[in-house]
């Protein structure tokens, strides 16, 4: 499902393909956070797509599957069957190289953990991401699975710089990577806090993403997911979602659900407004933010920061080294 590389010689579709080597944001083990969910749109109760590539494997290519298994772990081993043996009727092949042996899965609460040899992180690059992307779209269209993370050799899964890439969501493939020319790599600086949750820390996050999509939803949903640094702790409940974004005269406007409001982390109150103010005034084009909830900015976060304001840049509440 993600791409269709045209006409390009051979040198310069592999090196596009490389910048999506880092894709994929990461979590910490000792403090929990999480993007908003991706679901499939547009299947059927006991309809989903499982992905392959096609013939030159240089494109995803999703197979409708039919079935009436409702346990999440018969659900998740049988699409993982289906992943791994095309059906003979279609000029396809799996996503994962025939080097790599799938091992086994588990998994904790809305995360599936996916276990193979140490000859996974042996394939090629464009193949990885190719696979990494098949592997989100087909098991997080389960209705109880939002991530899956995957394990090489017993080890996490890293990137390039040595990096866990931790996490994966179907929506971090924005799109699917249909054409790699409508992709760029680019630096985020986002703000979390520590364990004491009374100051935000600048974290840089190296993404590859959509050109058509925007960078203003990225950082959001970057906060969400949650910090990568060990020392840092998230700011924004996981299952915090975003309604909708938009931007007007440098302003840009949010409008979450109420699991912004009603989200229980221990931090200041100040904390979750300004990681998402400081982070998006990062970006050249946005110097004031407007949150809403529910479509409502009549609101008092936490009864005391009232929404019904432009909330800008706050220097004071960022701290020093951590």
């Amino acid at each position: 499902m993600r791409e269709n590389l045209v006409i390009w010689s051979r040198a310069a579709k592999w090196g596009r393909i490389f910048l999506a080597v880092v894709l994929l944001l990461g979590f910490t083990a000792g403090c929990k956070g999480k993007v908003q969910e991706y679901k499939a749109e547009g299947n059927k109760r006991g309809e989903y797509s499982v992905y392959y590539l096609n013939a030159s494997a240089t494109k995803l290519v999703p197979q409708t599957y039919k079935t009436d298994t409702e346990n999440v772990d018969q659900l998740i081993e049988e699409l993982m069957g289906q992943f791994l043996n095309v059906p003979n009727s279609l000029d396809c092949q799996t996503a994962l190289s025939d080097k790599v042996e799938y091992q086994k899965f588990s998994r904790e609460d809305v995360v599936v953990y996916l276990y193979f040899d140490d000859a996974y992180s042996s394939m090629k690059t464009e193949r990885e991401i190719l696979c990494r992307a098949a592997l989100a779209e087909t098991l997080t269209q389960i209705d109880g699975v939002d991530y899956i993370n995957i394990y090489t050799g017993g080890q996490p899964l890293t990137d390039s710089k040595g990096k866990t890439v931790g996490m994966i969501s179907g929506g971090d493939f924005i799109n699917s990577i249909s054409d790699i020319n409508t992709f760029e790599k680019t630096e985020l600086i986002l703000y979390f806090t520590d364990e004491k949750g009374e100051k935000l820390y600048a974290e840089r996050r190296e993404v590859v993403y959509n050109i058509n999509s925007s960078l203003e939803k990225l950082v959001v949903d970057q906060l969400i997911a949650g910090p990568q640094g060990f020392n840092l702790c998230p700011t924004l409940s996981r299952n915090t979602k975003l309604l909708n974004i938009s931007m007007n005269d440098n302003i840009c406007y949010l409008n979450f659900d109420s699991e912004f409001l009603d989200g229980s982390l221990e931090v200041r109150d100040y904390i979750p407004i300004y990681s998402i103010v400081n982070s998006l005034a990062e970006l050249n084009n946005v110097s004031k933010v407007q949150i809403s909830v529910n479509g409502s900015k009549d609101i008092k976060f936490r009864d005391t920061i009232s929404l019904d304001t432009l909330f800008e840049r706050n220097l004071d509440c960022i701290g020093g080294e951590n």
